[in-house]
C-alpha cells in the first residue's frame, strides 16, 4: 500500500510550486502544446503503476500545458484565483470525499452548505429565508433559477410541470435583454422552453436593458406565465440593469424575476459598488459564481431563490432507499440542485468567507474595480487606443486603431508574449480586447506590467 501521507504531501508541494510559478512566469503556453501533452500522457498500460510514479508522470506530462489562471496577470473570462484557505479546504474536500446529498451521506457537508449559504445571502443583501443551492457555476445556477421560475409561473396558471411536463402547458414567455448572457438561452433549451420563448428587449450603449422598452413590452403582454431575466454585470462592460425599475415593472404584471449575476452580483458586497445593484433584493431568484470574484477553486456557483418551495419542487426527488432524506433539522443539499452525486463544494466556500470576512470581500471587490479603472485610465494615454465602455465594475474593453484586424492582432501578440492573457470579444459590431480583473492577487504592478505588454504589442502592430 502506498504511503498516502507522503503522496499527499508531495502533491501539496507541487500545488504550491505551481502557484508560485503562476505568479511570476509566463501566463499561457503556446496553443500547439496540446499535441505534446497528449503524446506525453501515453497509452493505457496492461500492468499497474505505483501511485508516486503515476503522479510524477502526470505532472511531467501536463505541466507544459497548464495555464496560470490562478496568477495575477490572467485577465480572461472573469476567472478568479483561489484563496489559500479555499485551496487547502478544496484539497481536504477531495481527501474527505463526502457525497453532499443529504445529512446522512454527510452531516458535515449538509451543515456547511447551510451555514455558508446563509453567509452568502447576507453578504449579497438577499432577503432572509432565501434558499440556496451550491452548483457548478453560472450555467447551472441560471438553469436552477429558471426551473424554479418555470414551476411557479405554471403553477399559478394551474399547471403542474413536474408531473405533466410541457406538452399542452400554457406557453411561458421569457422577457430578456438583447445583451443577456448566452447561458440564459442554453438554460431555456435545457428546460424545454426553447429560445423562441424569448422576447428580446433592446439595451443601451453600455449593455443595460432599456427599462422603458421593458415596461412597454410587459404592459403589452396578455395575461399568462411570464419570466423576466435581468442582469447584474454585463459580460463585456460590467454594466448592471436598473433593477429597481425592472423588478417593479415585472412584478406589476405578476412575472417572476431572475437576476443573472455571475460576477456582478458581488457588487452588492461592497458599499462602494452596491448602488449598481440597488433593488436586487426584490427579485425572485439569483445566480452567481464563487470561482469568479470570490476566488474559490473551480467549480463553484450558487443559486438563490426567494420561493424555497418552488426551488425544491423544481429540483428535489426521493426514493424508498434514500435513508434520512427530508428528515431532521438539516436541509438536504441535493433538494436545491440538479445532481444527486455531488462534490461537497461548501467547504471551500466556507473557508474563503472565513478567511475574508465581510470587510475582506468588500475590499476585494473595491480593489479589483480600482485596478480595472487603472487599466482604462492608462490605456487611453496610448495613441490610437480607445476604451469602449464606462469602467463601472471590473470589465474593460480596449480597441486599437479603430480596426478589427489590428485589435485581434494585439490580443494575439499579448497572449503569445506570456506577460498577460486577455481575450477578445465583439462589442456592438466592433472587435475589442476584453479585460476582466477578478484575481485577488493582482496588484498595480501586475496591471502596469500587462499594460506594457499591450503597449509593446500595439506599437509593433501599428508599424506594419
Amino acid at each position: 500500500m502506498a504511503d498516502l501521507a507522503a503522496l499527499l504531501t508531495d502533491a501539496a508541494a507541487r500545488v504550491a510550486d505551481h502557484r508560485a510559478q503562476a505568479a511570476a512566469g509566463p501566463v499561457a503556453p503556446s496553443p500547439d502544446v496540446v499535441t505534446t501533452v497528449r503524446s506525453a500522457l501515453g497509452s493505457l498500460r496492461d500492468e499497474p503503476t505505483e501511485p508516486a510514479q503515476v503522479i510524477d508522470e502526470l505532472v511531467a506530462a501536463v505541466r507544459p500545458g497548464l495555464v496560470a489562471t490562478t496568477g495575477p496577470r490572467y485577465f480572461g473570462f472573469v476567472i478568479g484565483g483561489a484563496f489559500p484557505a479555499a485551496t487547502a479546504a478544496d484539497i481536504l474536500t477531495t481527501g474527505w470525499d463526502q457525497p453532499a446529498f443529504n445529512a446522512v451521506t454527510s452531516p458535515a457537508a449538509a451543515a456547511v452548505e447551510e451555514v455558508a449559504g446563509g453567509w452568502l445571502a447576507e453578504l449579497l443583501g438577499l432577503p432572509a429565508g432565501v434558499s440556496v443551492g451550491f452548483v457548478t457555476g453560472g450555467q447551472a445556477a441560471n438553469t436552477v433559477g429558471l426551473a424554479a421560475a418555470r414551476h411557479r409561473v405554471l403553477a399559478h396558471a394551474g399547471w403542474d410541470v413536474e408531473r405533466d411536463g410541457l406538452a399542452g402547458a400554457p406557453p411561458v414567455r421569457v422577457i430578456a435583454s438583447a445583451e443577456r448572457h448566452a447561458t440564459i438561452d442554453r438554460s431555456l433549451r435545457l428546460l424545454g422552453l426553447g429560445t423562441r420563448a424569448v422576447t428580446a428587449v433592446d439595451a443601451d450603449a453600455q449593455g443595460r436593458i432599456d427599462v422603458p422598452a421593458l415596461a412597454r413590452t410587459l404592459d403589452a403582454l396578455p395575461p399568462g406565465p411570464t419570466v423576466v431575466c435581468l442582469q447584474a454585470g454585463n459580460v463585456n462592460t460590467g454594466a448592471c440593469d436598473d433593477l429597481v425599475t425592472g423588478v417593479a415593472a415585472a412584478h406589476r404584471i405578476g412575472a417572476w424575476v431572475h437576476v443573472d449575476g455571475a460576477f456582478g452580483l458581488w457588487a452588492a458586497a461592497s458599499p462602494a459598488t452596491r448602488g449598481l445593484v440597488e433593488g436586487l433584493a426584490g427579485a425572485d431568484s439569483w445566480a452567481t459564481d464563487g470561482h469568479k470574484w470570490l476566488n474559490v477553486p473551480y467549480d463553484s456557483g450558487y443559486v438563490f431563490c426567494a420561493d424555497p418551495a418552488a426551488h425544491r419542487a423544481a429540483m428535489s426527488f426521493t426514493a424508498s432507499y434514500l435513508t434520512g432524506h427530508g428528515e431532521g433539522e438539516v436541509r438536504a443539499p441535493s433538494d436545491y440542485v440538479p445532481e444527486s452525486s455531488r462534490r461537497a463544494r461548501g467547504f471551500a466556500t466556507w473557508a474563503a468567507l472565513r478567511e475574508l470576512g465581510r470587510s475582506g470581500v468588500a475590499e476585494l471587490v473595491e480593489r479589483c474595480c480600482a485596478l480595472a479603472r487603472r487599466f482604462g485610465d492608462r490605456a487611453v494615454d496610448l495613441d490610437g487606443v480607445a476604451v469602449l465602455n464606462d469602467v463601472v465594475l471590473n470589465q474593460v474593453l480596449l480597441r486599437f486603431g479603430d480596426d478589427d484586424a489590428a485589435t485581434d492582432a494585439v490580443v494575439a501578440a499579448v497572449q503569445r508574449s506570456g506577460e498577460a492573457w486577455m481575450g477578445a470579444t465583439t462589442w456592438q459590431g466592433r472587435r475589442a480586447m476584453r479585460i476582466s480583473v477578478s484575481n485577488a492577487t493582482t496588484s498595480e504592478d501586475d496591471v502596469d506590467r500587462a499594460l506594457l505588454a499591450v503597449s509593446t504589442a500595439w506599437t509593433a502592430v501599428a508599424r506594419r
